[in-house]
């Protein structure tokens, strides 16, 4: 019997900003997709550095758009 994993993927909320000193809440916003899965960047809600990054594997986004 294969057990199942308690979660599939962590989404963050609230990540440390080295510019405001503090945890903050954060923004996610899609950098790029890739034919591997979607790259994005957390931003901090406050002052909008970058605190962040993620890679997922959900590669449903992806479509080739030249013919060949």
């Amino acid at each position: 019997m294969t057990r199942q994993p308690d979660y599939d993927q962590f989404e963050a909320s609230e990540l440390y900003c080295a510019t405001c000193k503090r945890a903050t809440p954060v923004r996610k916003r899609l950098l790029m997709v890739l034919p591997t899965g979607n790259r994005y960047d957390y931003l901090c809600s406050v002052c909008g550095s970058s605190v962040g990054d993620k890679t997922d594997d959900d590669a449903s986004d992806f479509k080739i758009l030249f013919p060949h």
